[in-house]
């Protein structure tokens, strides 16, 4: 038999096309929203950093970005982040920004699910908690979210920093407010008196990662040993051969995983929540684990 005489026998008509079409994307549907939307990922790296003390040799840093509670973030989603967050025993849990999305609700009513986040983070069992702001916190409202998270125990870091101290070693962590919607002051997060010291090594958490440009352009740029970003969600649908369907400003360099940038390194979190629709496409949430090591 003939290919186009057996294709021909086929109950293959526009109908049929259309009602195959439509059950696909529907599947499609059901799969992002429902399955990778809740797979968690967690992304294990070792960081190399050569003025690292001795004593921090080993320390393990964890983060969360990008939770966006409510929309469309569920409560046990999160409960179930804190969970694996905790099973890792981190050092320090590290939160990058966006913990409410400004819009298509309320201010009120991210007002009301930045409490909700913030309680449910509550729940980490390491008590060593720093945040920074994202675009969306701010649009929200800086002192509101702020408020929230010192309430249950996470020290916001905006524009300021504090060592990080062991068995006589030091590192320094420092944080910005968003670059998108904020001000971030490098003056502020990094003075002169913290850079280039031996064997203490900055750590920057910064919620948008092109920004890591501008601080390369810093003179604390070359004090900086590692940055800690979110805010892309990886992309959050990345189609085959196409890549992310779209990027936010101050996301669009930088979009996942680890870069080197000279002496910098840059690692962008893909968060664990969504926006603008409730899926997720070849692009799952993500819990990272960095392990310090000397070198």
């Amino acid at each position: 038999m003939a290919l186009a005489d057996f294709l021909s026998r086929l109950p293959f008509n526009r109908r049929n096309f259309l009602k195959g079409s439509i059950a696909c994307a529907a599947g499609l549907a059901l799969y992002s929203s429902e399955v990778e939307r809740h797979w968690i990922e967690v992304a294990e790296r070792e960081i190399f950093l050569r003025e690292l003390p001795d004593a921090f040799n080993g320390f393990r840093i964890a983060q969360l970005s990008d939770i966006h509670m409510e929309e469309f973030t569920e409560d046990y989603f999160l409960r179930d982040a804190v969970k694996r967050v905790n099973q890792l025993q981190p050092d320090i849990v590290a939160l990058t920004g966006d913990f409410v999305s400004e819009g298509p609700r309320s201010r009120g009513f991210a007002a009301g699910a930045v409490w909700k986040c913030a309680n449910i983070l509550n729940e980490l069992k390491c008590r060593q908690l720093y945040a920074v702001l994202g675009n969306h916190d701010v649009g929200v409202g800086r002192r509101r979210v702020s408020a929230a998270l010192k309430a249950n125990g996470i020290t916001v870091l905006l524009n300021t920093f504090l060592p990080l101290e062991r068995a006589g070693g030091r590192i320094w962590l420092a944080g910005v407010d968003d670059p998108l919607l904020g001000h971030p002051k490098l003056e502020l997060a990094i003075p002169a008196s913290i850079r280039n010291l031996s064997n203490q090594p900055i750590v920057l958490l910064c919620h948008a990662p092109d920004y890591a440009d501008e601080l390369l352009n810093h003179p604390a740029g070359k004090a900086t040993a590692l940055m800690l970003s979110g805010h892309t969600h990886g992309g959050q649908i990345c189609l085959p051969f196409l890549g992310p369907l779209a990027l936010p400003d101050l996301g669009r360099k930088y979009i996942q995983g680890w870069f080197r940038l000279g002496n910098l390194q840059l690692y962008v979190n893909r968060g664990i929540g969504t926006v603008g629709v409730p899926f997720r496409i070849d692009c799952p949430p993500e819990i990272s684990l960095f392990t310090l090591r000397k070198g």
